[in-house]
């Protein structure tokens, strides 16, 4: 039975609780914050993306801890198989019957931390459980609990004993994230938080599973005019108009950013999708999907793009 729809003043009650608790471990960061918190609420994954000792872990943490529900953490090595993410069958003696041990992924939470440090081989063991909510082992099919939400982090690609995630994976992910370095009055802030312990230690749900879920299907009850999607499948045809692009954005991006920007609206408490809710997001979402030649960054091509594509005139219905 699918879960109702919020209100949107409730939907951004909850939202702005979800936010404030995170707070309390994170500090600053507020766009990172509500990018993770927008790629839950609006039934994808995130990719939190940056060098060691930024906060991706801590904040995937205190994320996970706010919202309650199972939690599993997979840290990543260069060992790591696809059947300690997935499971596997194990022969019962007693029994003379095999049966299936479920793996980290079975929980609403995963954090598959330093993902980047996995080998291909394991990485793809992501991929079923990211974009069908199930895992095949074996030839049998297990359904993942709902809500189910991936946070993983990565270090850049040029670190020693890191494997550049394919594209296909990268595409799973609704939106990649990159923390920055703390300002020096953020990092004063983090020194004195931590100076008697962890402040996660402290942290306690404000949310649970079901909170979760309705806040996903109050996501899927705002509206996207025509205008806005015209806008939208603009920004992608002009990326894959550009010579230098040889992997554009998918049809999944697509979804993804109106799925991202529709939830995005439920933290200001609107009930529809604002031309700007699809730029703003438009960089997190799109950028590290794309594969280009030469020296050009994609997160400058999708900002000329948002720049250059117009907005077409919203009309009344």
């Amino acid at each position: 039975m699918a879960s109702p729809a919020l209100q949107p003043e409730r939907a951004a009650e909850l939202l702005a609780r979800l936010e404030a608790s995170v707070h309390q471990v994170i500090v600053g960061k507020r766009r990172s914050v509500r990018l993770a918190a927008a790629a839950l609420v609006g039934g994808g994954h995130v990719l939190l993306q940056d060098l060691p000792g930024t906060g991706k872990t801590m904040l995937a943490r205190a994320l996970a801890t706010t919202i309650g529900g199972e939690f599993r953490r997979i840290q990543c090595t260069p060992d790591l198989l696809p059947a300690d993410i997935t499971g596997a069958s194990v022969f019962n003696q007693r029994d003379a019957t095999f049966e299936f041990l479920p793996g980290p992924i079975f929980a609403n939470v995963v954090l598959a931390d330093e993902v980047n440090r996995a080998t291909p081989r394991t990485q793809s063991a992501l991929l079923e459980a990211m974009a069908e909510a199930q895992v095949t082992v074996e030839g049998v099919t297990h359904r993942l609990e709902q809500p189910f939400f991936v946070i993983a982090t990565q270090n850049p690609a040029e670190f020693q004993g890191t494997y550049p995630l394919p594209e296909s994976q990268l595409d799973r992910f609704l939106c990649a994230i990159e923390m920055g370095a703390p300002t020096s009055e953020e990092a004063a802030e983090v020194l004195a938080r931590r100076e008697h312990g962890d402040p996660i230690a402290d942290l306690r749900p404000v949310l649970g599973a079901g909170d979760v879920l309705e806040l996903q299907a109050s996501a899927l009850a705002v509206v996207v005019a025509p205008a806005i999607r015209t806008y939208l499948v603009g920004l992608l045809e002009a990326i894959r108009a550009r010579p230098e692009v040889v992997l554009p954005a998918s049809m999944r991006a697509g979804l993804y950013l109106q799925r991202a920007a529709q939830a995005w609206a439920l933290f200001e408490g609107r009930d529809f999708v604002l031309p700007d809710d699809v730029k703003s997001l438009a960089l997190p979402v799109l950028a590290h999907r794309l594969a280009l030649r030469g020296r050009v960054r994609a997160e400058d091509l999708v900002a000329e793009v948002v720049a250059a594509t117009p907005i077409p005139p919203l009309r009344r219905e």
